[in-house]
């Protein structure tokens, strides 16, 4: 037996931060305990923190043994408990405590306590998803008083001071009431609370264990003892005949007088509580035989750091501290930032590029490791996703939100279903997910579920008639998910639910697929079986608070993929990179608020109210944080990762980084210069990854079809079109791309200037000669019909009603005044052929209405909703419109009028506002109106003339006044903003 299990009394170890943990730890073990044999280290057992610890801790073994057959001891973790698998229970422990209770089942249990105590919640619950929220605060303060084995007793009712605010009063009844029924009803259940039983457990078997101690090699390894039985535990061990306590990264060399002022928020603050608990001074803690190894380099970067993070009262003394290093070395700071380097990306996105390029950078060195540590779990999938542009996957920690899953995003969508049964965007997520088996989309999409949303599914059924049996199968499918009531249970729901998924995901052989394989599959199965066998423990609940509900219960879900990964690269937590070391350490996250997170908020209690009932402050999760922290920081090469913004916002760098660099200045002199070595080229990769070469702006897109495939027949209103923006006409005309409404498009704009031109249309068709008496109430009646029928929303209705009056009764009196003499034809087509270079171009129109009168002139009109085109843009050529229509007119292209002389050249501005509508003549009949219109195909034969030929390219936004004012549906494939705002002076 070696010194590590040699002599009598405690054995307390420490690995310094700066050697690997778990491979010092099995080396050491695999040397102590090889020589008596296989058997030997086999039963040998070993306690981590976490699972990753023990797995890692396994591997680490297989290194030590260099390639002989190894059976590694038994490990355990401390932190994941599991019935029956010793050493936890053996014996009778356990056989008087009672399961533990399911945690998802605990959930909806104290989810219903919650509502039973409404009246004592201040503001009320608004919801199931309310509660389950409040819910889970109470589970977090029962599992604090369990876990710090806090009895509050009576002590709640004198924790109120009259003068504190009525909330605290309100909130000390209601944990009054909870603390009473919360026992009653886990004894009526049958069942233990899992922290409690967790702390009973550790309890026993400290206490078994102190009275009986194992004969065996018993090591627990990694624990900082945070919580009181496992502290007691761990003492426990220290005192058994073989038994020893490995610390990681206990600061033997923090002077007496700081260690001294080590409080909750210090890295050493864990450690310190359990040592003088177990009545150990840190200098009777020995260093663990493999990791007394000299290393110069790790040892400096292990002083720097923990300098560092020293107590906030000691850091006046830097100077001093800084004056000592150098005594003991020269360049003692700078060789202990020597293989740590910072890089401070500007956006989250580009934190995970970075992330992803220096672990992927990591990989062209042969046998490299390296590994991402962060809190952050949404960076750290944000990372696992770019590692998989080069097909790299690491094996992460982090997982996927349940939510993200393909059957979590399923049932979300079906719960979302329930709450809106017509809602295009939700129908189209679900026709079109991986799961859906319901036939081809693509038509019911394009037919029923682009545009306005459809009022009723009698209207959907019509809009798809083509789609064939899918609307029919949707409709049935979504009209299971109805609530026989306004409200129904969360079991009742989760069945229907249930239904529904299947239902969509069946093929014709009745097979549902891989809808419930996977982890993802299997862990929403699980969880909607928990709402159905459990969720009568709930509050009833509305389509809309079940659909809430359930989404919140996803994303408190995390599901680990598992399959292969990179035998190289980890993605890790905080807590779990305690026993893990990698070659390369990138550690992000490292803003204020993220790492340290900040000190959770209790909605129950005060921080005064917490230390008078002796549970712990929030600011000792930050003392954990920055022990993992100075660990990790501790590795041979480590990438300090900050993010300057998130979420837009500005950060505030770690406070950790702040020492770090504080420290540094102050080290630095001009005979030995030091300073955080930093990595810009990273930056540059992570820059240049999508734009090699570095960022060069679009230019403005210039095509040049063929002459044979450039149009020959256009609309006035393409002319307009091809006078502003040729590249729109290059797009539509040409390439024949034509763009697609969005589901669930508002409708107002476009719905109005349809119906007010079916509305003019009809009224002139119905009353051709004399008007009614109630003319106003019939425009009123065509325009709103016409509105519905252009799928205009309800809730838009009641105000567009209002509108209408105001605007029939100024179409009444215009009506009135223009009809005198004067017939009126409406939608009337017309078209004209012009000679061009390459060919005859023919150009059409079609008339909103012309008024034609007996002295030979046509007074044109065109309605508008909006504003209508100014006279200078109808003068220059920009709006030709009226005026290209005039020149149809006079050339006899209307065969049902034909030749008339252009008269007047009106917009019709019909708001229904203030004024309800405006007469603006553009153009007035005679010499004026006649000029416009020649002056207008003059300049639509140059603009022909100027497009057959072939080098004339299609040139984007050629008319930049009209940029802002009028957008198109191409600017986008254009790129319009890019090369806009790059300085690019192009052709007009």
């Amino acid at each position: 037996m070696t010194l590590a299990f040699a002599g009598s009394g405690a054995r307390w170890f420490n690995i310094p931060a700066h050697r690997p943990f778990a491979e010092d730890l099995a080396r050491g073990l695999y040397e102590a305990l090889s020589p008596g044999g296989p058997e030997a280290l086999a039963d040998a057992v070993v306690l981590t923190p976490t699972r990753r610890g023990a797995r890692a801790l396994a591997d680490a073994f297989v290194a030590a043994a260099r390639g002989r057959a190894v059976l590694p001891p038994q490990m355990r973790p401390l932190g994941d408990l599991e019935a029956g698998e010793p050493p936890f229970e053996p014996g009778d422990l356990a056989l008087d405590l009672p399961a533990a209770i399911d945690p998802l089942r605990r959930r909806f249990e104290l989810t219903r306590l919650v509502a039973e105590l409404a009246e004592f919640v201040p503001g009320r619950l608004a919801s199931a998803g309310a509660a389950l929220e409040l819910a889970d605060a109470l589970g977090g303060f029962l599992d604090g008083l369990q876990i710090e084995e806090v009895d509050v007793g009576a002590r709640l009712e004198g924790l109120v001071e009259a003068e504190l605010a009525e909330h605290w009063q309100v909130s000390r009844i209601f944990l009054e009431q909870a603390l009473a029924r919360w026992p009653a009803r886990l004894e009526a259940l049958g069942v233990a609370d899992v922290s409690e039983r967790r702390v009973r457990l550790l309890r026993r078997l400290a206490d078994h264990w102190t009275r009986r101690p194992p004969t065996g090699v018993l090591v627990a390894a990694g624990s900082t003892g945070t919580a009181p039985a496992t502290r007691a535990l761990l003492i426990a061990v220290a005192q058994a005949p073989q038994g020893c306590v490995v610390l990681p990264g206990l600061d033997q060399d923090l002077a007496d007088k700081a260690w001294g002022k080590v409080d909750v928020q210090h890295p050493q603050g864990a450690l310190k509580r359990l040592l003088d608990q177990a009545r150990v001074t840190k200098t009777e803690v020995a260093v663990w035989p493999a990791s007394a190894a000299p290393d110069a380099a790790g040892r400096w970067r292990r002083r720097v750091i923990n300098e560092a993070l020293r107590p906030a009262e000691e850091t006046a003394d830097w100077l001093h501290v800084i004056e000592g290093l150098k005594a003991e070395q020269p360049d003692a700071i700078a060789r202990g930032l020597d293989g740590l380097a910072f890089v401070a990306a500007r956006t989250e996105e580009q934190a995970a590029v970075v992330a992803a390029l220096l672990l992927r950078e990591a990989l062209e060195t042969p046998e490299l490791t390296a590994a991402l540590v962060t809190p952050d779990q949404a960076l750290a999938r944000r990372v696992s996703a770019r590692l998989a542009r080069w097909g790299v996957v690491a094996d992460s920690s982090a997982g996927e939100s349940l939510a993200g899953t393909r059957c979590g995003v399923l049932a979300a969508l079906v719960a979302r279903a329930a709450v809106d049964p017509l809602d295009p965007v939700t129908l189209l997520g679900l026709v079109k997910h991986p799961f859906a088996r319901l036939g081809d989309s693509a038509a019911l999409e394009l037919a029923a579920l682009r545009g306005p949303r459809p009022r009723s599914w009698e209207a959907l059924r019509a809009k798809a008639a083509e789609a064939g049996p899918l609307a029919a199968r949707l409709e049935a499918i979504v009209g299971g998910l109805a609530w026989p009531d306004e409200t129904d249970s969360a079991g009742a729901a989760a069945r229907r639910l249930a239904a529904a998924m299947e239902a969509l995901a069946q093929d014709e052989t009745g097979s549902t697929g891989d809808l419930w394989a996977g982890p993802g599959g299997e862990a929403v199965a699980r969880l909607i079986s928990g709402l159905i066998a459990d969720g009568e423990a709930l509050p009833a609940v509305t389509p809309r608070q079940f659909a809430d509900l359930l989404q919140r219960l996803m994303d408190g879900e995390t599901v680990r993929t598992g399959g292969a990964t990179h035998p190289r690269l980890r993605i890790l937590g905080a807590i779990e990179a305690r026993l893990v070391r990698a070659d390369r350490l990138v550690l992000a996250g490292l803003e204020e608020g993220v790492w340290p997170a900040g000190a959770p908020l209790d909605p129950f209690l005060s921080r005064p109210m917490r230390a008078a009932l002796d549970l712990p402050s929030p600011e000792r999760r930050i003392g954990l944080a920055a022990h993992d922290f100075a660990q990790a920081a501790c590795a041979p090469e480590v990438v300090l990762l900050h993010t300057e913004r998130r979420a837009g916002a500005p950060t505030v760098k770690s406070r950790w980084l702040w020492r770090l660099e504080t420290l540094a200045r102050g080290a630095d002199t001009k005979e030995n210069p030091v300073k955080i070595a930093e990595r810009p080229e990273v930056l540059a990769w992570a820059r240049g990854l999508d734009a090699p070469g570095g960022y060069q702006p679009w230019a403005r897109p210039a095509p040049r079809p063929p002459v044979a495939h450039r149009p020959r027949v256009m609309a006035v209103t393409r002319v307009e079109a091809l006078t502003r923006d040729p590249y729109a006409v290059w797009a539509r005309d040409i390439l024949r791309l034509y763009p697609l409404d969005r589901p669930d498009e508002q409708a107002d704009a476009r719905a109005r200037g349809t119906a007010i031109h079916a509305a003019f249309e009809r009224f002139a068709e119905t009353f051709p000669a004399d008007l009614p008496p109630d003319a106003a109430a019939q425009f009123a009646s065509f325009y709103l019909e016409a509105l519905e029928t252009a799928g205009l929303p309800h809730e838009a209705m009641a105000r567009e009603a209002a509108l209408a009056v105001e605007a029939a009764e100024w179409v009444a009196k215009l009506e009135a005044e223009r009809r005198d003499g004067r017939a009126i034809h409406v939608e009337l087509k017309g078209e004209m052929t012009l000679q061009a270079p390459a060919g005859p171009f023919r150009l059409n129109a079609r008339a909103d209405r012309i008024e034609a009168t007996a002295d030979g002139h046509g007074h044109i009109l065109d309605y508008k909703t909006g504003k209508a085109p100014s006279a200078k843009e109808v003068r220059t050529g920009f709006s030709p419109q009226l005026t290209l229509t005039a020149a149809i007119l006079q050339a006899g292209g209307f065969p049902t009028l034909g030749p008339l002389k252009p008269g007047d050249l009106t917009y019709l501005e019909v708001t229904g506002r203030k004024p309800a509508g405006k007469v603006e003549v553009r153009a007035t009949a005679g010499d004026e109106s006649a000029e416009a219109a020649a002056r207008a195909l003059e300049g639509l034969h140059k603009l022909i003339a100027r497009f057959d030929d072939p080098d004339q390219p299609y040139l984007s936004r050629v008319a930049p006044q009209f940029v802002k004012a009028r957008v198109s549906d191409y600017d986008h494939l254009a790129r319009v903003f890019e090369w806009s705002t790059s300085g690019e002076e192009g052709e007009e």
